[in-house]
């Protein structure tokens, strides 16, 4: 392919925008973003916007029509990589919403099965009914040695392994033995109070799970996890939408956390990069309309969501910059799956993804190059 230099854009290297820069690519990896073309490299005039590295979602329950707890295979797993690939995200953690334990058993098998994956998100079963918001009641349940064990054995096999799980479900204890193991633990769907989700945190969980939706409020004597996130050192994904959470709660917490601390998620459904307008979650419909995905009696399930659209988002909400943005769905994810200079960044001498964002941002490619 030899040297290749892209032009006519800002670049974004994952933490901060270059404008009017030039990227340098070669074979696959990055070659450095430069103020000039290098000398005998291919000049490619790009359409105004700006490239940034491949997008990362460690929240994605479906697309392209499947959900991966209908169907928890490696086909499943490729349909919904190439619907998002599509979408501009290049990395990304397939998310198996609260079920039975021999479809997790199967969830975790199809993600070892698949060379290259980045890992799974577990999201449940052990969390709080009465924060359950989409996840079936009858499914969801403590946490037992069982359950541990399987889950420490899957974090070995599988190069990231991140769980949600409800504070008051499980111990301090099991949070330390699945940190030991590997386990990424996120709080979420948790109606604990602010000392035992601070305790949870102590224990090793190092994130929350999108942040405000399905959890224990910040109340001035009462701050419950939203308040022991936004006072905690650890990272969060947030469903940035103006559904999920106002904006104003969304610019409220990008000052509360450090940056980098804050991530972006999509939440994604089956009906992600499809015209679809319904689908099932075990067994119950789910309806698309006016941007919003609910199931009959108005729950929020999963979201409408792209990450350009959520950078997009962002940005006409006043919430960051157009470069903090950026790097809320690029370098900070990463850094959560402690993956800086794999993923989410344009590193000189580093294989890398490139997606050219549009100039209003709502729409991003992966450069085919």
């Amino acid at each position: 392919m030899g040297l290749i230099a892209l032009t006519g854009c800002d670049v974004h290297d994952g933490t901060r925008l270059h404008p009017a820069a030039v990227l340098v690519l070669q074979d696959g990896v990055c070659g450095g973003i430069a103020a000039q073309v290098p000398k005998g490299a291919q000049v490619r005039a790009m359409p105004p916007g700006i490239l940034a590295p491949g997008l990362v979602d460690l929240q994605v329950n479906g697309g392209g029509g499947v959900m991966f707890n209908d169907a928890p295979t490696a086909d499943t797993l490729r349909t919904m990589i190439a619907a998002h690939r599509r979408l501009g995200t290049s990395a990304m953690l397939p998310t198996l919403i609260t079920d039975t334990p021999d479809v997790t058993r199967a969830a975790i098998a199809a993600g070892v099965s698949l060379s290259g994956l980045l890992g799974l998100h577990l999201e449940g079963p052990h969390l709080s009914v009465a924060r359950k918001g989409a996840h079936a009641a009858g499914l969801i349940r403590p946490m037992t040695q069982g359950d541990l064990n399987e889950l420490c054995d899957a974090a070995g096999e599988l190069r990231n392994l991140m769980v949600t799980v409800a504070a008051e479900t499980v111990t301090p204890d099991q949070i330390a033995r699945l940190t030991a193991a590997g386990v990424i633990v996120s709080l979420g769907h948790s109606d604990a109070d602010f000392d035992t989700c601070a305790a949870a945190f102590a224990a090793g969980a190092r994130c929350t799970t999108h942040l405000f939706n399905a959890m224990s409020g910040l109340g001035h004597r009462t701050p419950g996890l939203v308040g022991a996130t936004l006072d905690g050192d650890g990272a969060a994904g947030i469903i940035a939408d103006g559904i999920h959470v106002h904006p104003a709660a969304v610019r409220a917490a990008v000052r509360a956390k450090a940056r980098g601390a804050l991530f972006l998620v999509s939440d994604a459904m089956a009906v992600a990069g499809t015209d679809q307008t319904a689908f099932a979650l075990n067994g119950r419909l789910i309806t698309r309309a006016k941007g919003q995905l609910t199931l009959a009696d108005g729950t929020l399930a999963g979201a409408d969501l792209s990450l350009p659209q959520a950078i997009a988002f962002m940005v006409a909400q006043g919430a960051v910059t157009c470069e903090r943005a950026i790097a809320m769905a690029t370098s900070a994810p990463a850094s959560v799956l402690r993956m800086a200079g794999t993923a989410g960044r344009l590193v000189a001498g580093q294989a890398c993804d490139v997606v050219h964002f549009s100039s209003d941002l709502r729409t991003a490619c992966i450069l085919d190059l």
